[in-house]
């Protein structure tokens, strides 16, 4: 494959791209007729009945039982788990400030944006929220603020202030998330391991201010952008950790799920158990299990998307998060197509006059981006106010747009994990050789023909990297449609209310499923 030069507005002239292949046209069209398929099947099904979902209690299922039952017995699981991560966080922030700068020879970049990030989503697929139990900028902040490993402390270190009305909703997560988007594909993280390991030290900064300042765990519940992109996501996840008997845990006046107990701290996002209904903002650390003194909280499975579909409550502020949650999957995806750099570049010279500067990449980058996360809000805006009228409902339409919002999270999910899947596939190759020497001691930059060869030295067959993107595409569509009909039930029965959100999310599945057939430039 030709290396891509580009233009000197953009790199300097020595810079150069590698392209891997896309997914084969063939493999799209048969994926496309698939999403005809399941959309034409909504169409003319009746109605879905209102049934109770089903539940499997995880500790009486064989090997994963007794797996979670020595996971959840004691903290100590949890601890050591978290010394693992934050063991690798330390290793990450040295290599970045003090190994080589080459990105595909440094720990940092390499782990950071190549396997951390793709596995931690993948876990969202199988555990929902469970990244955020071993957090290591969460364990580091508990760890200097409580000076506890794990037992709740004689005495609050924090100052324990309330955060602000205006602040505790996902709208700060949301701004952080835009703007960690911004630095990542405008200014250029990924290339950069210094940077890396500087927003790595940022997130601990963070996290361990707001531990200070605020009650509990206020920037893991309203703030983190990576934990609340997790906790969306885990609405669709098969794990849950609920009540074995809920009425037992709605005539509890003690609250130790909420208040803690003595030994442990109390829950770090302010839930209830006994009025749990989503795992948006569950950091399943567990503590709710280890303080009830019923033992009337456990893991269990259900069926994937349950409570995208019918338990997650709608509201305002999080509707918009997982319509720019959307957006944004779908924007990382663009930014890697040649032709991108190519639009931008075309921009910088009238921009730079505008400017009256060459510095006008960085706002090109920002006009485009811009440009990427208005029309897909506007198009959905669109689709809701004509589902709105053709139900004839009631209804506020703020309530609509909030009520269908939950339909883009498969959407949204499929095509992230899909994109970040193909790059783990085709950029592994030799990351053994970077975690035995993270610092990149005595190693020169990757030739044009290690590259080469790193993007013909695939993780699994090529084949098997298409089924797993195909079958991915097609469930995400078919958990939206199975959501879009369970919730635009109580709009009304008629069919035809269906079609504008149909429509809407199958031109974004089309979008991203173009996008995945077409050439794409090697993160690293």
């Amino acid at each position: 494959m030709p290396a891509v030069t580009q233009s000197t507005y953009c790199l300097p002239d020595d810079a150069h791209l590698m392209i891997h292949p896309g997914m084969p046209p063939t493999w799209g069209w048969a994926i496309l007729v698939g999403v005809c398929l399941i959309a034409g099947y909504a169409l003319l099904a009746k109605p879905p009945a209102t049934r109770p979902a089903r539940f499997w209690p995880l500790q009486r299922l064989p090997l994963l039982g007794p797996l979670q039952t020595f996971l959840t017995a004691s903290p100590w699981p949890l601890v050591v788990l978290r010394l693992i991560t934050t063991a690798v966080l330390l290793l990450v922030m040295a290599a970045g400030l003090w190994g080589v700068p080459w990105p595909e020879r440094n720990f940092a970049t390499t782990f950071t944006w190549i396997l951390w990030w793709t596995l931690v989503i993948l876990s969202v697929f199988w555990l929902g929220s469970a990244w955020c139990a071993i957090c290591p900028w969460d364990a580091l902040a508990v760890w200097l603020n409580r000076r506890h490993w794990w037992r709740r402390g004689e005495t609050d270190h924090g100052l324990g202030w309330r955060l602000p009305a205006p602040l505790r909703t996902v709208w700060p997560a949301l701004v952080l998330l835009i703007g960690l988007t911004w630095l990542e594909l405008g200014v250029g993280l990924p290339a950069n391991p210094e940077a890396t390991a500087l927003l790595a030290l940022l997130m601990v900064v963070l996290t361990t201010t707001s531990q200070a300042l605020f009650e509990r765990k206020s920037f893991c519940r309203y703030a983190c952008p990576i934990g609340r992109t997790i906790g969306f996501y885990a609405q669709l996840a098969p794990l849950e950790l609920r009540p074995v008997q809920p009425d037992r845990c709605r005539s509890c006046t003690t609250l130790e799920c909420y208040h803690g107990s003595q030994e442990m701290e109390p829950c770090p996002t302010f839930l209830t158990m006994g009025r749990l209904t989503q795992n948006t903002y569950c950091l399943s650390c567990g503590a709710c299990l280890l303080s009830c003194p019923e033992h009337n909280i456990a893991w269990r499975l259900r069926p994937m998307a349950t409570e995208a579909a019918v338990g997650a409550r709608p509201h305002w502020d999080e509707a918009w998060f997982m319509v720019l949650l959307l957006a944004l999957t779908t924007f990382h995806g663009l930014t890697m197509l040649p032709a991108w750099e190519a639009s931008q570049c075309a921009m910088i010279p009238f921009l730079s006059t505008l400017v009256g500067n060459r510095g006008g990449w960085l706002l090109a980058f920002s006009l485009g981006m811009g440009v990427c996360l208005v029309v897909p809000v506007l198009l959905y805006t669109l689709a809701v106010a004509v589902t709105h009228r053709l139900a004839g409902t009631r209804l506020p339409f703020r309530r609509v747009f909030a009520l269908c919002s939950f339909a883009v999270l498969p959407v949204a999910f499929a095509y992230h994990l899909a994109h970040n899947l193909s790059h783990l596939v085709r950029e592994s190759a030799g990351i053994s050789q970077v975690m035995l020497n993270p610092f990149g001691s005595g190693t020169l930059p990757m030739t044009a023909m290690e590259q080469q060869w790193r993007m013909m030295t695939l993780l699994i067959p090529e084949s098997w990297l298409y089924v797993c993107q195909g079958g991915l595409f097609l469930l995400g569509y078919g958990l939206a449609v199975a959501i879009v009909r369970q919730r635009i039930g109580v709009l009304g029965r008629q069919r035809r209310i269906l079609l504008p959100l149909l429509l809407f999310l199958g031109g974004c599945t089309g979008l991203n499923l173009w996008l995945v057939v077409q050439n794409m430039v090697m993160r690293l």
